[in-house]
């Protein structure tokens, strides 16, 4: 009898731990997935980031790429016209060549006689080069004395025309409404500006090319025609004659100077101001206030010019 209870023991103990055992496996081995699984996600993660910097810098590669085509391209683009410079040079080098091997055989130059030419040809390639610089310093000019202009009125509200050198005074800013009269608040800003436009016009490097210096007034579309006129023509005078007081702000010199090219015109409203629109398109609305004005302008000696160009040449 108890033989037959320490086996039924015996059976039931290794049955238990039979089961324990197996239980302590598969809790082993669940474990061991779960870190498989821990693993593959950590690793998949740092792939995955990998990846994007990979992209990131594929795609800054791809736009260092596209700049570099893009210089290859100016580069290309530049060279062409370095080679086509350089042909039409090497083409002009073989006329100029030619000829001379032509004058060569036909005249049958000494040493002398050749050195001579060469001695010719260097002189006649510096007077062409001279003279290519006079002739872009007097076509020029223009430029230059807006440039100078504008460099004057750089600090100054009163803006210069880039195209025509021109300064424009607004009517209402100098008269009171339908006067030619200047007002006492106006005078001193002409006495600030006035000086400063004519004191560039006037100096030694431009006033040779000078023909007129033009005061020029400009009316709105109210009232007729005529009485525009005269207005517009009084309001230029007046301005006329206040250059012209050696109170405000001219040298006596160069009032004199003055005398001598200045024009004061009146053109009523015949040459209008129109509205723009919000894209700086032109409309066919007068715009009435910048209409009634005062401009200040120069007129260059183009006949005088043409007469150096011509001189130029000639020599």
């Amino acid at each position: 009898m108890r033989t037959k209870l320490k086996r039924r023991n015996r059976e039931a103990f290794g049955e238990h731990s039979y089961w324990q055992s197996y239980s302590d496996m598969m809790a082993a081995l669940l474990l061991i997935f779960v870190l498989i699984i821990a693993i593959t996600l950590a690793i998949y993660k740092q792939k995955t980031v990998d990846l994007e910097q990979s992209q990131n810098s594929l795609g800054v590669a791809r736009q260092e790429l596209e700049d570099a085509r893009k210089d290859l391209e100016d580069a290309r683009a530049d060279l062409e016209e370095y080679r086509a410079a350089i042909e039409e040079s090497n083409r002009e080098l073989e006329s100029s060549l030619a000829e001379l091997q032509q004058a060569y055989a036909n005249a049958a130059l000494t040493q002398d006689e050749l050195n001579k030419a060469y001695l010719e040809i260097e002189n006649a390639r510096n007077e062409l080069t001279s003279t290519k610089q006079e002739l872009e310093n007097i076509v020029g000019i223009r430029t230059d004395i807006i440039g100078a202009l504008q460099s004057a009125f750089n600090n100054s509200t009163m803006s210069v025309d880039a195209q025509t050198g021109s300064i424009t005074f607004s009517s209402d800013v100098l008269f009171p409404y339908g006067s030619a009269a200047l007002s006492a608040a106006s005078q001193s800003t002409l006495r600030t500006i006035i000086p400063m436009y004519l004191d560039v016009l006037l100096q030694d490097n431009f006033r040779d090319y000078i023909a007129e210096i033009i005061i020029e007034g400009h009316t709105d579309t109210d009232g007729s025609y005529e009485m525009n006129m005269e207005l517009s023509h009084g309001r230029a005078y007046s301005v006329a004659k206040f250059c012209l007081d050696s109170r405000n702000g001219l040298t006596e010199d160069e009032i004199e100077q003055l005398k001598g090219m200045l024009t004061v015109n009146g053109r009523s409203y015949s040459n209008p101001i129109y509205v723009k629109d919000a894209f700086g398109r032109v409309t066919d609305e007068i715009d009435m206030e910048a209409s009634r004005r005062v401009e200040i302008k120069f007129r260059l000696k183009e006949d005088e010019m043409i007469e150096k160009i011509s001189q130029v040449l000639n020599q």
